[in-house]
């Protein structure tokens, strides 16, 4: 959207890196906007094979802050990204 093509990213170079080493994780760590969404979308798509697992950070609320601070979308990415407690 802000004129950033595939190539830009250098997803090749990171698709070489993924053939030649045992890397068994990528963690995308994009914002929660548009245009991280749609790159993070994107960079699943083309990266995925069985052994790859491809994760995404965890989004939702700051530590220290309270409830009523927090949008809709906020507390949806948040409830999404819940854990269990152990």
């Amino acid at each position: 959207m802000n004129g950033v093509e595939p190539e830009d990213l250098r997803v090749a170079e990171l698709e070489r890196r993924l053939q030649q080493e045992p890397i068994k994780e990528v963690v995308i760590a994009l914002g929660t906007d548009v245009e991280g969404d749609a790159t993070s979308y994107y960079l699943a798509k083309r990266l995925a094979r069985q052994d790859l697992a491809i994760t995404r950070i965890a989004h939702g609320l700051p530590a220290g802050t309270g409830l009523e601070f927090a949008d809709e979308l906020t507390l949806s990415r948040a409830l999404e990204g819940r854990r269990e407690l152990k």
